[in-house]
């Protein structure tokens, strides 16, 4: 489990440039909280983009709808969904991994 830092203000590493926006809030409210050490940085990384491809595969999903068409016109499971629920777990496992509790909204 990461360490506590005293102060609020954020003196942290900067998040990465590919990161979303609400992630790199994350990324800067969780180091602010917390003093991560190098190997618990790059978990944190993959936690929050498995965070932005979970999003980007929900709204593909909510746009496209749970059921789509095959090539024989057959509805089955959007191909999505697979990468949703994949991205969702590695996120969680990030934050457990890191002893810190994954966020509401997510």
């Amino acid at each position: 489990m990461p360490s506590k830092r005293s102060s609020t203000r954020y003196v942290g590493p900067k998040a990465p440039p590919y990161l979303s926006a609400e992630s790199k809030r994350r990324w800067r409210a969780i180091n602010t909280e917390y003093a991560l050490e190098m190997a618990q940085l790059h978990v944190l990384e993959e936690a929050l983009a498995a965070r932005d491809r979970c999003q980007t595969a929900r709204r593909r999903i909510r746009r496209d709808g749970m059921l789509v068409r095959d090539r024989f016109a057959q509805l089955k499971a959007h191909p999505l969904c697979s990468v949703e629920r994949d991205a969702r777990a590695a996120m969680q496992a990030g934050y457990k991994q890191l002893g810190i509790d994954l966020p509401e909204e997510d």
